[in-house]
């Protein structure tokens, strides 16, 4: 089952955001708090949205997805930015992370956004196998890049 997620589900959803930094071997990176999260996905000015899946049989949170809205200058209309997609290792195929993505796109649809996008560690080949036999192809063409800490103080300063 996939729902939405409710303030009640800020601890869990920060407990798996740690799980998720850990699998990709960047758990020292992980500095967003609970109270950081609630205030981004329940504040004043929300800046995110996440859904929740749950165990069929337990109702237990097994996954979540934490998304927001981009914007496509070129085809005039918003899309959805996946910015985290995590099942628990336990949970893994049950279906939950295709119930997720199924629930973003059906979003996309119903809304008139032209796309869902994310990105994929390059090493992480259980993932990129999984979102390939989703239809999902690869922005070879396109490379991420990122500022952060000094480098952003700097530019911004």
């Amino acid at each position: 089952m996939i729902r939405t997620a409710t303030p009640a589900d800020v601890p869990v959803i920060h407990a798996m955001v740690r799980e998720l930094a850990d699998y990709e071997k960047a758990l020292h990176e992980a500095r967003a708090t609970e109270e950081q999260l609630r205030e981004a996905l329940f504040g004043e000015r929300p800046a995110v949205s996440a859904h929740i899946a749950e165990d069929d049989t337990t109702g237990e949170p097994v996954g979540f997805c934490l998304w927001f809205l981009n914007f496509s200058t070129w085809r005039g209309v918003h899309g959805i930015y996946l910015e985290d997609l995590y099942v628990r290792p336990e949970a893994r195929g049950g279906g939950h992370g295709k119930a997720l993505l199924t629930k973003l796109a059906r979003i996309c649809v119903e809304r008139g956004y032209e796309r869902l996008e994310w990105s994929v560690l390059d090493w992480n080949e259980p993932s990129i196998n999984f979102y390939k036999a989703l239809g999902a192809a690869p922005q070879d063409e396109w490379t991420v890049y990122r500022l952060t800490d000094e480098a952003l103080a700097r530019l911004g300063s």
